[in-house]
């Protein structure tokens, strides 16, 4: 069978709601979708837990759970609303999996409350890659955001008023909704047939090297040592060139995006400078990335620098949400801005994090040759450098002891530089470590590849 040819096709938009309370809104939203665009085709598919029958919905909801649901035979009237939930929301998950494999799909939109909300937000962080558009108007949008975005690229619009019925607000909320992923779904589409365009060209220029996809961790507090890794990598004379630089914020989604994309293959290298998320996770921070943190990596094989940049500060929000305990304790606060404070780790705080790095590279390095990590003992942030705020030697030295004593013997190269996090010449180290571990990983590949030719001669010669 000839594959699918995605980029031949019209504009292909996905609609997903609750039928059986969001109809005439979502009849509505597929009214002005097809308003901006008269020759897109739209999929409306029902998650809703009662089906409804109207000739506009493409996949209706007793199809959604017989074509993919665990069992065609669930009778949803009969099971709690929580599990109604979990049910749609695996249906919803493995249909987009689908119609994404199977056909071209431009950008996909929802409307909802709370359940619509939390099925449609799960099915597109769960199926769909990032970048392709993903839109939910929701009531739920002015609030905590977290557990409907996660670390997708899902852009959420408030609708100000409750989805229900007819109003000049909503209707213009909806419209613009409509106009908004027409707009996004068409840019994804011809992005996608540039990019074909280019491959298949047979203009020489065309066919440039592929890019090294280097992932960066940056905090404020190590934004100077980023900068200057930026300048060092997109440099004229840069080591490594036709290099393309990714930055995660180390914010807890920013680490979660940056493990997502390394598991599914989108980054070649890493340079974790900034492991502050490891900090939040221990002792209880705002801005943990969970229990994973650093895994993708070690278990990818890919080159990978990991320092320990602000494993200095816990973050928090407002000064009044610094957990009491701490403050009964007299710990050391710093209000970065209005909405974060930061909390100076402890010896204590700093061992255990630096157990977990001791840990997660042990458990899961998949090649010791391609991680290397580099202690900067002259500072692990802008708050920790001499003199500063957070300076403490002690708890640095904890930190930098556990890490060295855990890995040694284990054949993963761990330096300490006397220099500061922020110090330009520590940043030029990383670079140069870097520039090692992938020259090192070039040249296996080369070998492989001389070794597979060589063997592919040899049964040549020998069965020719």
């Amino acid at each position: 069978m000839t594959p699918f040819d995605k980029t031949a096709a019209p504009l292909s938009i996905l609609v997903l709601g609750t039928c059986d309370t969001k109809l005439s809104e979502l009849l509505y939203l597929r009214s002005q979708i097809l308003s901006h665009a008269e020759d897109a085709s739209i999929t409306l598919v029902d998650v809703g837990k009662s089906p409804v029958s109207n000739e506009a919905i493409s996949i209706p909801q007793h199809e959604l759970l017989e074509k993919y649901g665990s069992s065609s035979d669930t009778d949803l009237s009969k099971v709690p609303r929580s599990q109604v939930t979990q049910i749609m929301t695996e249906c919803a998950k493995t249909c987009l999996q689908h119609l994404y494999s199977e056909s071209a799909v431009h950008g996909v939109i929802s409307i909802g409350g709370s359940c619509g909300t939390s099925i449609t937000s799960a099915a597109m962080r769960h199926a769909l890659p990032f970048l392709i558009p993903k839109v939910i108007v929701s009531t739920m949008a002015s609030g905590d955001t977290a557990p409907f975005v996660g670390e997708s690229d899902i852009t959420l619009m408030y609708s100000i008023v409750d989805i229900t019925g007819s109003n000049s607000i909503l209707d213009g909320i909806l419209d613009n909704a409509a106009g908004g992923i027409v707009g996004m779904a068409r840019a994804f589409q011809k992005r996608q047939l540039s990019q074909t365009n280019h491959n298949t060209s047979n203009d020489p220029q065309a066919k440039q090297k592929k890019k090294k996809r280097i992932g960066i961790t940056m905090f404020g507090v190590t934004t100077p040592c980023v900068d200057t890794i930026r300048t060092y990598l997109t440099s004229p004379s840069s080591p490594l060139p036709n290099s393309e630089l990714y930055t995660f914020h180390a914010t807890g989604h920013g680490g979660l995006a940056m493990e997502r994309l390394i598991a599914s293959h989108a980054l070649d290298a890493v340079i974790d400078l900034t492991t502050t998320e490891i900090a939040d996770h221990i002792v209880g921070g705002c801005m943990s990335a969970g229990p994973h943190r650093l895994e993708a990596a070690l278990k990818a094989g890919i080159p990978y620098i990991i320092s320990v940049g602000a494993c200095d500060v816990v973050n928090f929000g407002p000064r009044d949400t610094v957990p009491q305990k701490f403050v009964d304790r007299g710990r050391k606060l710093y209000e970065h801005n209005q909405s974060v404070t930061v909390m100076r780790t402890d010896k204590e705080e700093c061992k255990l994090i630096g157990e977990f790095l001791v840990k997660k590279v042990r458990a899961f390095c998949k090649n010791v040759e391609m991680v290397r990590v580099v202690l900067p003992v002259g500072g692990v942030s802008a708050l920790s450098m001499r003199g500063e705020v957070f300076e403490d030697r002690e708890a640095d030295e904890v930190l930098f002891g556990v890490v060295e004593r855990g890995l040694e013997g284990m054949g993963v190269g761990v330096v300490r530089d006397e220099r500061g996090v922020n110090e330009r010449g520590f940043a030029g180290g990383l670079v140069e470590r870097l520039v090692e571990v992938v020259e090192s990983e070039e040249e296996a590949w080369r070998e492989e590849a001389w070794r597979e030719e060589a063997w592919g001669l040899w049964m040549g010669i020998e069965f020719s």
